[in-house]
């Protein structure tokens, strides 16, 4: 009899439930729209307007621009597992938040082993205290500012929202107004002991660390937690588990099922002004 590892899971159904393409045999075509999708909006849109936030190649941002002065900013973090994808993939959704008044910026970092995860998650904060700092140099409105993320993005996201800003930036513990975590992984202890780890590389300490359910009580605004109702069981209860944290911790919380999406699929509905996604990122922009 298999032993179990983490709840009722042996490793071999912990390693699936944290495999999600173990669970969505489309995945490889889903993520080609995103890139797809992506060009079609630049045709559409133009070129985006690249600004640095940091030395390295990796460290930039792309802003899709509203026409409006002073718009407000929907953030953006793509998903990949943390080791695929760029912000050249993520403008699938820009038109909708351009049409709509707001500015859409798309975050690169540098995917793993390049970096580690500790590396990555202060690439991203360094990047939205960038944007926070630097927005009316295209225009944006920093009081105005919202995040959302996508799969390991939605992980990255998550620990972007419970920052302390002002320990860590000399930063308003406001930074963000509000935040959209999509599928992400919250409690990284799984992770840990599942087949993910052999290039996660995450010890006890790191999975403190980095884990976002471990710090809501450093969340400052409302979040929009949201899931596929194909995505595995874990990933599921990861982002129930996330919510009912969040509740409990006295901040605005809103749990969002994508009835008969899988984990690739439920983002493309960012990108649709009546979708579940878009519709939730809008209506908390107050779009």
């Amino acid at each position: 009899m298999s032993s179990k590892v983490f709840l009722h899971y042996d490793q071999a159904e912990l390693d699936r439930q944290y495999d999600q393409r173990a669970w969505a045999p489309n995945a490889a075509a889903v993520i080609e729209r995103y890139a797809a999708e992506s060009n079609q909006v630049r045709a559409r849109l133009g070129p985006p307007r690249t600004y640095a936030y940091g030395k390295t190649p990796a460290e930039t941002v792309d802003v899709y621009p509203a026409d409006q002065p002073d718009a407000p900013l929907h953030v953006f973090i793509h998903g990949g597992a943390w080791r695929s994808l760029s912000k050249r993939e993520s403008a699938f959704a820009a038109e909708t938040f351009v049409k709509a008044g707001a500015h859409f910026v798309a975050v690169d970092f540098a995917p793993l082993p390049k970096v580690s995860l500790a590396e990555m998650v202060d690439q991203v904060r360094r990047a939205v205290a960038w944007i926070y700092s630097n927005a009316q140099q295209f225009g944006g409105d920093r009081e105005r500012l919202y995040l959302s993320g996508h799969s390991s993005g939605g992980h990255l996201a998550a620990a972007i929202l419970t920052t302390d800003w002002p320990g860590q930036f000399s930063l308003p513990h406001t930074v963000i107004k509000g935040g959209l975590c999509v599928s992400g992984i919250y409690d990284l202890h799984p992770v840990r002991v599942s087949a993910r780890n052999a290039y996660v590389r995450l010890d006890i300490r790191l999975e403190q660390e980095l884990s976002p359910s471990r710090f809501v009580d450093s969340l400052a605004c409302p979040v929009v937690v949201a899931y596929g109702e194909l995505e595995s069981d874990e990933f599921k209860r990861q982002s129930r588990t996330f919510a009912s944290l969040i509740e409990r911790a006295g901040i605005e919380v809103n749990l969002l099922e994508g009835r008969g999406m899988n984990h690739y699929e439920i983002i493309e509905t960012l990108a649709e002004h009546a979708g579940l996604l878009g519709r939730a990122a809008l209506a908390q922009m107050k779009l």
